[in-house]
């Protein structure tokens, strides 16, 4: 786990497991959501950026405890975040959640949906997360009681999640729920998945239904829902059985 402080146009943020062995830039990039290349580059060379407390003028690479000190003003690192609400009353709140940002984080530092739409305060709360990366509706409780209703009602399955996809490859099957393995790799960073039971592996289960289909791109929109929640599944259990997200950089292995 990263942490972070802030203050005086100074960012210290210690490097988590996640990017050990990482160029510092990737690793800036993936802190600061509005930093760009020539903002990045103009600190190294005015030597803004301290490794362990050694200035550098180099993007070198970064190991798990390096401690990184950037000075940096915020209007250069993060973005102007606009969240659009979908609906409100006076229970429970809607959002649209945009990409790259998270809905909550261990760091309290961190700036996160929940901390924009809270201000500092203790409600609203969120009462599911999805992935930094992925764009989607997000349900918020405004109190006590209608965050335990709704925390109740999505344990017992009374609230269905949908997740819509866009995939390489054309489905043979129109609706398919489909059962596999998934073992997750805290070091690489990474799943695997297998249509075996194995030891350390977690049973998955998936639902998919197309929606819609483009022979000529060879791409189809499905409407995913999971019946178990695990780190990376839908994105791996797709490629797996051969039709990856557009867009998905990642490569799932077996």
């Amino acid at each position: 786990m990263s942490t972070q402080k802030r203050g005086n146009n100074m960012q210290k943020i210690i490097v988590d497991e996640k990017y050990n062995n990482k160029k510092l830039d990737v690793f800036l990039y993936g802190k600061f959501n509005g930093l760009t290349k020539n903002t990045l580059y103009k600190a190294l060379r005015k030597k803004d950026i301290r490794i362990n407390n050694i200035k550098t003028n180099e993007n070198c690479s970064v190991h798990t405890g390096d401690e990184i000190l950037i000075y940096i003003t915020d209007e250069f690192l993060y973005k102007t975040v606009s969240i659009e609400k979908i609906y409100e009353d006076e229970n429970i709140l809607i959002v649209s959640k945009p990409e790259n940002l998270e809905v909550v984080s261990n760091n309290i530092e961190d700036k996160t949906l929940t901390t924009i739409l809270n201000n500092g305060n203790e409600y609203p709360m969120p009462c599911h997360r999805i992935d930094r990366n992925t764009k989607g509706l997000v349900l918020f409780a405004k109190n006590k009681e209608a965050l335990e209703i709704l925390l109740n009602k999505f344990k017992n399955r009374e609230i269905e999640k949908h997740y819509f996809c866009k995939v390489y490859g054309i489905p043979n099957e129109k609706k398919k729920l489909l059962t596999a393995y998934l073992f997750k790799d805290k070091k690489k960073s990474m799943v695997y998945i297998s249509n075996e039971s194995k030891i350390g592996y977690q049973k998955i289960i998936t639902e998919y239904n197309v929606i819609s289909t483009d022979k000529k791109l060879n791409i189809s929109n499905l409407d995913v829902i999971l019946h178990t929640g695990k780190t990376h599944q839908i994105r791996a259990h797709l490629a797996y059985i051969g039709y990856p997200i557009i867009g998905d950089r990642k490569i799932w292995y077996e």
